[in-house]
């Protein structure tokens, strides 16, 4: 199967690059799957519904969310009609919408995408590590399912590459999100799981993670509540990572990062 996942929408400049360029990369690379994160898509907190059926419309087959699902209260009710749209799973039970999606292929293939949340300087949600055991002891990789991603939305790289080692060897692809910074560890791990510790931010990074940076460095020097922080308007980077998994395993056996447009130096999978 060849996945492509793409790291946190910001703003405007984001979308639109995102809609831009979904198309043709679904031709380009042959992908079977695109995941998006897109809790950011909505002028840099939460995402609005219009959005996420834009996005969905637009190509993406799943869309996950982080610490910002609920800034919008519009998109609750949302998630109750649109199951594409996922939040972490380790929030508390009866928290509305879903936190796993059991994705259908033309082919025939299942792909299991779970979202899930950190908790070191995060908010104290339930344990991800016994939640997503419980989730995977429902499927297994390729078997019952032919790929299992899990977006892992953390702050902390140690908690990230943890959490990968733990389930090394029974999903397909553990990417990290939330930092808006792409990390260079793209890998296979020892039993055969893609890892990244952060995908990186779909946006304008002449910013402060995407941004104002202007507003957002002004917060620092001053230490006072200022001007509520916008999105950066410039010219996005594009940020995410290309998995090719193993038919009969379900495992990694190629993983690239991707990067176009923007600021950011090129990547692009090879092959």
């Amino acid at each position: 199967m060849r996945i492509l996942f793409l790291g946190d929408i910001v703003g405007r400049a984001g979308r639109d690059a995102v809609l831009a360029a979904l198309p043709g990369w679904r031709a380009r690379l042959a992908a079977d799957l695109i995941i998006v994160n897109a809790e950011n898509a909505a002028h840099g907190f939460g995402l609005a519904p219009d959005m996420a059926q834009a996005l969905l419309a637009g190509g993406a087959d799943v869309l996950t969310l982080g610490n910002h699902a609920w800034d919008r209260k519009d998109l609750i009710p949302f998630l109750g009609r649109e199951k594409r749209v996922i939040r972490p799973l380790n929030y508390p039970p009866g928290t509305p919408g879903e936190g796993s999606l059991l994705v259908g292929l033309a082919d025939g293939r299942k792909a299991l995408v779970v979202n899930l949340m950190g908790r070191l300087f995060m908010d104290p949600l339930d344990c991800p590590f016994r939640t997503a055991a419980a989730e995977l002891a429902r499927h297994r990789l390729g078997v019952t399912v032919a790929a299992i991603v899990i977006d892992f939305h953390a702050e902390a790289s140690s908690e990230k590459l943890a959490f990968a080692h733990s389930f090394d060897g029974a999903v397909s692809l553990v990417v990290g999100t939330h930092t808006h910074v792409p990390t260079a560890d793209a890998m296979i791990l020892p039993a055969g799981t893609g890892f990244q510790s952060d995908a990186g931010m779909c946006g304008d990074y002449d910013s402060v993670i995407g941004m104002d940076k202007t507003a957002a460095a002004a917060r620092f020097w001053k230490k006072v509540p200022g001007e509520r922080l916008a999105p950066a308007a410039g010219e996005a980077t594009l940020c995410g990572l290309f998995v090719e998994t193993d038919d009969a395993t379900g495992l990694a056996r190629r993983i690239a990062p991707l990067r176009q447009g923007g600021r950011l130096a090129p990547a692009w999978p090879e092959g």
